[in-house]
């Protein structure tokens, strides 16, 4: 046998060499905002939580969920629950055995994240 020269081998392709399809983009997404959801959900029991105990204790909870921090991470939350929302219609829509083909999941997709932009929007505008 002979030694294998590995110096001059090609490196196996990953992540970085090829541009992810937008489908594994999403999917990927989906499910990191089905944690952040949990994260948002830990965040609205620990507020009412608060609230039960004390109105000092509730004050210092609501100082720090209402601080621009706080308000990013609610932001975040609410477009995180929308785009889980969206994107779990589309994927009834196909357990239901539509919207395989390779342009209607890509039209979905950008449908998804447009619907999840514009009712986060939407409702930031009713809130305030």
């Amino acid at each position: 046998m002979t030694k294998l020269d590995t110096n001059r081998r090609p490196l196996s392709p990953h992540a970085t060499i090829y541009r992810w399809p937008l489908n594994a983009v999403l999917s990927i997404l989906h499910r990191v905002t089905g944690v952040g959801l949990v994260v948002g959900a830990i965040l609205t029991v620990w507020w009412l939580l608060a609230a039960t105990t004390s109105d000092s204790y509730f004050y210092f909870v609501n100082s720090l969920l209402t601080s621009f921090l706080g308000d990013t991470v609610l932001v975040g939350s609410l477009l995180a629950l929308w785009y889980h929302g969206c994107n779990g219609v589309r994927h009834l829509i196909w357990d239901i055995g539509y919207g395989f083909k390779a342009q209607h999941v890509r039209t979905t997709g950008w449908m998804a994240i447009a619907a999840a932009i514009l009712m986060t929007l939407g409702t930031l505008v009713i809130v305030s």
